[in-house]
């Protein structure tokens, strides 16, 4: 039984999934080499005059038993899928398929869980608290770790004139993630400097299957069968995996005292500790910095100019880069969230509808049956042109003043800017620190420098970014 009927007119939902098997194949190859991601959507809109479609979505067979999904690409639509009394987000987090839970200690950790589950509240009320007990850790931390970041840029600057910004932004993630749960630097661990590579390792074998390697295109057929076609295994990342949990277990005894105080194994609690350290904030920093590197790089000098002396006024004004500092910051604010409009870290989001229900887009309402999964692609969504004015375009002052009246359209975190993680929905429970350590790195990087320039190129999942220039502060 559906719901009543919005003011908006009741529409079929457009589109096909093809043929059984080879229609997801098709889509699959068109996906990734025939289109790319966002031609495949943008043509699929164009088509239907919608944009709500039904399509498939990779991988596809055999990894995904079903791959049919309804997509939804506007920031009306978009938003059903952080609504969990309508929505279930059981394993969902990788979209059509769960990857061997061998990769995970066999637990599904807490980012597989609908919060309906009694293991959700648990898991994700341990973190939630544990980063409030961490709240005046963050600032101090991460500066430090910043420091030394800024030194190896540097020192690579020196000698070759240009600095890749990715190599010593994962090490420096990791460091910050490893000393803020473990309160321990991982090179006092057996991880030595190795951590991050083997958290790449063990991340990369798990979203494989929705990615491409960089293969020539005549090679797009042997690429498509060795990663698309079949479930990764995880022998081939046991032994790093075994180590980053040794030394995760070894190093996080408070962590988890308090785990078994919230009644979770120990066990289960350092899976879901690597789980989030390494795959969600580690990760996420990975793919994330270089993005908000990249686009402040190419928003130019004046923008850089306008954030120095924003950021440098205020720092002297309050006595150093504190809480009450960066709030002030409204400009670096804003070029933050603008960063996260524009290329959100995490592009998608799954969910299952739990019961029969209507949709509604900007002009049409739609019927979804209960078991559908709908599927959303966040930058058409933080890029609807029905909301933001010159939705392409990196506009640092885009949410000062009357602008954050649009921080409710800006999605990264699994919810809206405006609205707050909590144990009975899927938000990102770090989604207040993501913000925080951005506005840092921005910070940070305003205060040692006037201006500088990048080049940049697509990687499977995010952006590499390359310093050709750094101009060194010359007021403060």
């Amino acid at each position: 039984m559906f719901p009543p009927r919005s003011a908006v007119p009741l529409k079929p939902i457009p589109g096909s999934y093809g043929l059984p098997f080879f229609g997801a194949i098709k889509d699959r190859l068109d996906y990734f080499y025939n289109q790319g991601k966002d031609e495949f959507f943008s043509s699929r809109v164009e088509k239907y005059k919608s944009t709500v479609f039904k399509t498939n979505m990779p991988p596809g067979p055999f990894i995904a038993q079903n791959p049919r999904v309804i997509a939804v690409l506007d920031a009306i639509s978009f938003p059903i899928l952080f609504d969990t009394s309508k929505i279930e987000k059981f394993n969902v987090l990788d979209g059509t398929y769960l990857p061997s839970l061998s990769f995970t200690g066999g637990y599904r950790v807490c980012a597989y869980l609908d919060p309906s589950e009694p293991n959700h509240t648990s898991l994700k009320s341990l973190f939630m608290s544990v980063l409030a007990s961490k709240h005046k850790d963050f600032v101090p931390l991460f500066r430090t770790c910043l420091s030394q970041m800024f030194i190896d840029i540097e020192d690579e600057m020196g000698s070759k004139r240009t600095a890749n910004f990715n190599d010593p932004s994962d090490a420096m993630s990791f460091n910050f993630v490893f000393r803020l749960f473990c309160e321990k630097d991982p090179s006092e661990t057996k991880l030595g400097s190795e951590g991050p590579a083997m958290v790449d390792k063990w991340v990369g074998l798990q979203l494989v299957p929705l990615a491409t390697i960089g293969l020539p295109k005549f090679l797009k057929y042997f690429e498509d069968l060795l990663i698309h076609t079949f479930p990764i295994p995880f022998f081939l990342v046991k032994s790093d995996y075994k180590k980053l949990y040794d030394a995760f277990y070894a190093s996080s005894s408070s962590f988890l005292d308090k785990a078994e105080s919230f009644g979770i194994d120990r066990d289960e609690a350092c899976h879901n500790l690597v789980f989030v350290a390494g795959f969600n904030a580690y990760g996420g920093m990975k793919a994330w910095f270089p993005t908000l590197i990249k686009w402040v790089g190419k928003a130019g000098e004046k923008l850089h100019s306008q954030l120095a002396n924003e950021i440098r006024t205020v720092v002297k004004e309050e006595g150093g880069v504190t809480f009450q500092a960066l709030e002030k910051m409204t400009l670096t604010k804003s070029v933050v969230f603008e960063a996260l409009r524009i290329e959100p870290g995490v592009p998608f989001q799954y969910g299952k509808a739990k019961e029969d229900i209507v949709i509604n887009s900007h002009d049409a309402a739609y019927e979804i049956k209960k078991g559908e999964m709908i599927f959303g692609y966040q930058p058409f969504a933080t890029k609807d042109p029905k909301i933001f004015d010159h939705p392409e375009e990196f506009v640092g002052h885009r949410f000062v003043g009357e602008g954050e009246n649009l921080l409710k359209y800006v999605y990264w975190s699994n919810g809206r800017e405006t609205e707050d993680p909590t144990v009975g929905n899927k938000q990102c429970p770090g989604k207040d620190l993501v913000v925080l350590l951005s506005r840092l790195l921005v910070v940070e990087l305003f205060l040692r420098y006037d201006t500088f320039t990048v080049e940049t190129a697509v990687l499977p999942f995010g952006s590499s970014v390359t310093f050709t220039s750094l101009i060194k502060a010359t007021s403060t």
